[in-house]
């Protein structure tokens, strides 16, 4: 299976993707946590933050996505996966896909702002969700408003459809 967790940069994507990580490694499960910004990382930052450079970005995370799923490798997908047609595309490519959108305003985003992100890009380059868009999931598996929510509850959230559409042996 493959866990997708999408939304705006601070929703808590790699937070709550780590999380499930060491909960499913500590249940003896196979898995591996792919982050966006790692992706950007290995490629040694060869693209940029267009359009056209974050869709390059997420393909190459579908196919690290798809890749996972095909070999019983318990995916979990951290990146803010901005377009629609790109998401769609990873349903109707990985078997296994489950989009969870971590649906969290901007400006509560921006206000926390926890890696530094907004203040260090705000007015130099277009973020997503400002001045970049950001396409609103039209067939998301779990959408968890993040605002409203603890950390803790939001992870309950994703363990309990992962084991409603798994199994039982997927939650405590």
């Amino acid at each position: 299976m493959i866990i997708w967790l999408i939304g705006i940069s601070g929703a808590g994507k790699t937070t709550l993707g780590r999380k499930l990580e060491d909960f499913y490694r500590g249940k003896g499960l196979r898995t591996y946590l792919l982050d966006g910004d790692e992706v950007r990382e290995l490629f040694e930052n060869d693209l940029g933050y267009t359009d056209a450079d974050r869709e390059a970005n997420i393909k190459r995370i579908i196919l690290g996505a798809y890749l996972l799923d095909r070999n019983g490798v318990i995916g979990i997908i951290c990146n803010i996966s901005p377009f629609q047609h790109l998401r769609e595309l990873a349903r109707r490519r990985i078997e296994g896909y489950n989009e969870i959108y971590l649906d969290k305003d901007i400006h509560v985003s921006m206000k926390n702002d926890v890696k530094g992100m907004y203040r260090e890009h705000v007015g130099k380059t277009d973020i997503v969700g400002l001045g970049q868009r950001f396409d609103e999931p039209v067939s998301c598996d779990l959408r968890i408003a993040v605002d409203s929510m603890t950390e803790e509850a939001s992870f309950e959230m994703i363990k309990r459809y992962v084991a409603g559409k798994y199994g039982e042996e997927y939650d405590d």
